[in-house]
Formats: C-alpha cells, sequence, structure tokens
C-alpha cells in the first residue's frame, strides 16, 4: 500500500527540510546539505508515487552526510 503525501512531507520536516513554498499543490523542500530542491507535487491525503518515496529516501540520505 502507497504511503500518503503528508507522510512523505512529514519525514522531509523531521530530517530538517523547509518548505520554501511552490505554486498550486505543488512543495518544494530545501536542505543547505542537499544540492537540488525535493518538490513533492499532490494533495497531502492522495497516495504518493513510486518516484516521490524514492525522490524523498535519496534527499533524506543526502542530508545526512
Amino acid at each position: 500500500m502507497p504511503r500518503k503525501i503528508r507522510e512523505l512531507i512529514k519525514d522531509l520536516e523531521a530530517a530538517g527540510f523547509s518548505n520554501r513554498g511552490g505554486k498550486g499543490d505543488h512543495r518544494n523542500f530545501v536542505h543547505p546539505n542537499v544540492s537540488r530542491p525535493v518538490t513533492i507535487a499532490g494533495k497531502s491525503g492522495a497516495d504518493a508515487k513510486h518516484y516521490q518515496e524514492k525522490a524523498v529516501r535519496l534527499a533524506i540520505e543526502e542530508s545526512r552526510r
């Protein structure tokens, strides 16, 4: 069962990412140790796509280096 968008956002915020806003239902999260922003699109209650889960996982790993 796929995770929800709100769960991905919660994981990013727990890892120290901050939401710099976006347009519509897009949100851009930045972290000082990550080279590029992570964009999450979709309503908070929607199921996350597999590529969104992967992007969040890789960004969190990069932020810990």
